[in-house]
């Protein structure tokens, strides 16, 4: 569901801030990974790479801002049949919503380099608010190119039947966590 990201996404709620660096979602490097639980067996996962932009103020995390853009038709479990059901109108009906983004629109709980990232998810055609919980794991120059990086894990969870995806419930749970890795390059 990361195209939840996700979603788990992060589009403009915070604007260009003076201050603000800009940092482009490193696409390799960022992701939303979800899990989900298997008619009480197992908790399989699939993940959404995900693209976006953040304005980052690392002096001041409070005026940051981030939009994120999950490709949802691009999910990868490691199962393509499962991959192509999960693409269906079962699930996320891609042909119909094939991305999934997240806007940021404020920045809470500051406590050092954790703060809460809230934010609205669009998912399936329908927008809710999602709270992302995140860690800023690094901001400094990249050894393996010599760019100023930024790095943020972050989870969530979500039900995903308040998007409009509720089939085989509660078999496939409806209960989902996103666990959210980006890595951002510094724009010049």
């Amino acid at each position: 569901m990361k195209k939840l990201l996700l979603t788990l996404g992060l589009i403009g709620g915070f604007t260009t801030l003076a201050f603000a660096d800009t940092y482009t979602l490193e696409p390799t490097h960022s992701y939303v990974e979800f899990h989900y639980n298997h008619v009480g067996f197992s908790n399989p996962s699939g993940k959404w790479y995900a693209t976006g932009t953040l304005n980052y103020e690392s002096q001041n995390i409070a005026k940051s801002s981030a939009k994120i853009d999950i490709q949802v038709a691009n999910i990868v479990t490691g199962l393509p049949k499962l991959d192509k059901h999960l693409q269906s109108a079962d699930f996320f009906d891609v042909a119909q919503y094939p991305t999934a983004t997240f806007v940021s629109n404020k920045v809470t709980d500051i406590k050092g380099k954790q703060f809460n990232l809230v934010g609205v998810l669009t998912l399936h055609g329908v927008s809710k608010p999602i709270t992302l919980a995140v860690t800023q794991n690094a901001d400094q120059i990249n050894p393996n190119n010599g760019i100023q990086t930024a790095g943020f894990s972050a989870t969530a969870n979500l039900k995903r039947s308040d998007f409009g995806i509720a089939n085989y419930v509660p078999k496939v749970s409806d209960e989902i966590q996103l666990n959210i890795e980006i890595e951002g390059i510094k724009e010049k």
